[in-house]
This record gives C-alpha cells, structure tokens and sequence, in this order.
C-alpha cells in the first residue's frame, strides 16, 4: 500500500495538481497509517474511521487551482454550499462539489457520505477510496479539472456582461491563462512507434506509447481518455477504468465479427471507435480531455436557447471551432449516445464532443492524431485568449 500512495502522490505533483510535500495519504491497513505528519491528521483519523472506506486524501491544490477553487469555494459557500460544474466528468463522476467552511471531521463525513469529495474553503480538498488510493487519486483529479473548466467558462459569461463575478476573477483568470500558455511550450513531441504495424505487439507498443504521452503532455488525466487501433479485423482499444499512462496488461482486442466477449471490458466508448471505424479509413484514434477544447466547446452565446442546460445531449446548432465539429453526446450507446453522434460528424483531424473532450484520428498510426490532438488544443487554447482580450 506505501508504493501505491507514493506512485499517487507522485502522479498529482508530475500533472501539476498539487505541489511537492503536500499530499496526506491515510490507508487503512490494521491499523491506519499516513504518509507524513500533518495538523490534520486528528481530524482525518475521525473521518476515516467515521466512514467504510480504505484511504483518504488531503491535500490543497497547486496554483492556478487553488485560486480558481478557493474563488469558487466561496462563491458556493453565500449560495447553497455546492459548486456545480456543467463538465462530463463532473455529471458521471461527482454530480457537484459540496463546500465547507472548516475542518471539522462532521462536516467533512457529512459531505463524504453524500459525494467523492469535499473542498474546505482556504484549506482544501478531501476525497477518498473504498477500495484502494487510486479512488481518491481519481476524485481529486476530476474536481480539479472540473472546477477549471467551470471558472473559465462562467469567466467568458461574466467578460460578455451575461454573469456577475468579483473583481478578483480577472487576475486568477490571467494568472491561468499565463501558466497554461507557458506549459504548451513544454509538450512532448510526438510518438516514435510509427506504422506500418506487422504484429500485435507493435500496435500494443504504439498505444502504450500514446497513452503515456497524452498523460505526460496534460491532455488528459491518467484515468480518463481512451485510445484504439484497427489492426488485422480486430480494435485494439484500452480497457474501462484504465490509465492512459499504464496500459501495458490493460488493452483489448476486439474482433470485428465480435466472436469473444473482450468488449466487454473494453473502453465505454469502443461503440462510438468501432462506429469511426465502420465509415472511414482512419486506423487510429485518440481520446483525451484537454481544457481549452473542452471550456471552449461549453462556450455559446445563444443563452434563450430552449436547449440551455441540456447542451451535452440535445444542442441542435451546428458548431464549429475552424475545422473541428463541436456535437454533444453522452457516453454509452442510447439514441443520444456519442456511438451515435461521433461517427457521423467527424472530420479528417477530429471531433469535440460538448463538455466532455476532444476525439482525434490518424491515418495509419498515431503521428497524424497525438499532433491533431496537440495542435486543436492549442487552437482553442488561443481563440479563448483572444476572446477574453
């Protein structure tokens, strides 16, 4: 259990959530151990022994997340106590976001009971496992991410004149701004793998490769995202619940003629793949959640819409960002499914499906989509600056 709160608290410090030193792992073995001594341990081994669960974290967020959720933290706190991000990841995985206002081990089971995380105002945030760190590690990541997502687009609302927010908010907005355009400076080049693929084993390599890229560039958190290749009449695609950065034992392949079961495990998205697959040549393709394709997809003017509030399922306005379609779509199969919308909409580089992220594909193997994945982003990432002035 040590090598996994190590391995966890390395991956929030190396994708910029939280800084060096901070993180307070508690795991519950026979008795509960911790990672490192902390005022908050008191109140932790409360909650932790108050709740059925394995593990516990706590750790204040690294800038500029910390100002973005501190400035929504207290936003929730004079209304009803609940941040409430729009994102995918928010709506499958944590509903919303309660806030409180102290550190008191009551309050923060209270919260636990009910949701995977809670942020207490100026001190941070506690999520938790039932079964192993990895829960906590996830939850964390995703109120993070959602939380940015939710500040960047209510802050274009406000520049339009359409949502009031405080002052403050133009300087933690150009503060995030300024720290993102410095990180795209800092992405990796693109895979080596290249194609053509002669056996499994490369097309398993040129995955494995892409995942751990997509990770390490930002584009996606670990455990988010899914990839794919169409290889002698089978798609080799990653599992459900996999890490985009740990694929090596995680990848199934999948035959056209579906004569095994290994879809099963695969992917929630392998529908909305194997639907590209059906009507295009595309050999590959790649699925991350990068912010800005994802903020800038949740970005529309029409506020009468009748549509409003239901965009990731029923938007019926053709969007564009250049030559990207922007389409909504949920996960999973239904008539509103993106197995259903996806496929259909796709352009040679990609697609972004509303509030959830950006698919992109390649032609023979990933050189074409890590660099389309890469390179739409930062095409978002600049029409949002420019929008905002």
């Amino acid at each position: 259990m040590d090598k996994l709160v190590l391995k966890y608290t390395d991956k929030l410090i190396s994708a910029g959530l939280c800084n060096k030193g901070e993180p307070v792992f508690g795991v519950i073995d026979d008795e509960i151990t911790w990672n490192k001594n902390s005022s908050e341990i008191e109140s932790l081994d409360t909650v932790i022994r108050g709740l059925n669960i394995n593990s516990i974290l706590f750790s204040q967020a690294a800038e500029p997340y910390r100002s973005i959720i501190d400035y929504l933290a207290r936003s929730a706190l004079d209304a009803d106590g609940y941040i409430k991000p729009d994102d995918t990841e928010t709506k499958i995985f944590l509903h919303d976001i309660p806030v409180v206002w102290d550190f008191h081990p009551r309050h923060i089971i209270n919260a636990l009971k009910k949701r995977k995380g809670v942020i207490i105002y100026k001190k941070g945030i506690v999520t938790y496992g039932v079964v192993s760190p990895e829960q906590a590690f996830i939850f964390f990541c995703s109120i993070c991410f959602s939380c940015y997502v939710k500040f960047m687009t209510d802050y274009y609302y406000y520049k339009k004149g359409i949502i009031k927010m405080d002052q403050d908010a133009d300087e933690i907005c150009k503060s995030a701004v300024s720290s993102y355009k410095e990180s795209l400076k800092h992405i990796l080049s693109g895979p080596k793998i290249k194609a053509p693929f002669n056996t499994s084993e490369d097309v398993i390599a040129a995955i494995i490769e892409t995942g751990r890229l997509t990770v390490e560039s930002r584009m996606v958190g670990s455990f988010f995202g899914n990839i794919s290749v169409k290889f002698n009449d089978k798609i080799y695609i990653s599992q459900t619940g996999s890490s985009l950065d740990e694929l090596a034992g995680a990848i199934d392949p999948c035959p056209l003629n579906n004569s095994t079961c290994n879809a099963i495990t695969s992917s929630s998205e392998f529908s909305a793949h194997r639907g590209v697959y059906d009507i295009t040549d595309k050999k590959t393709i790649l699925h991350g959640h990068p912010k800005y394709s994802v903020i800038l997809s949740m970005i529309c003017d029409d506020v009468q819409c009748n549509n409003r509030g239901s965009c990731h399922i029923k938007c019926n306005t053709k969007r564009m960002i250049n030559d990207i379609p922007v389409i909504p779509g949920e996960v999973g199969t239904g008539p509103r499914g993106i197995s259903n919308t996806l496929p259909k909409a796709i352009t040679d580089r990609g697609a972004i499906v509303y509030g959830h992220g950006l698919f992109t594909f390649g032609a023979e193997d990933f050189t074409d989509a890590f660099k389309s994945l890469i390179d739409i982003e930062k095409e978002c990432f600049n029409r949002y600056a420019e929008i905002i002035g």
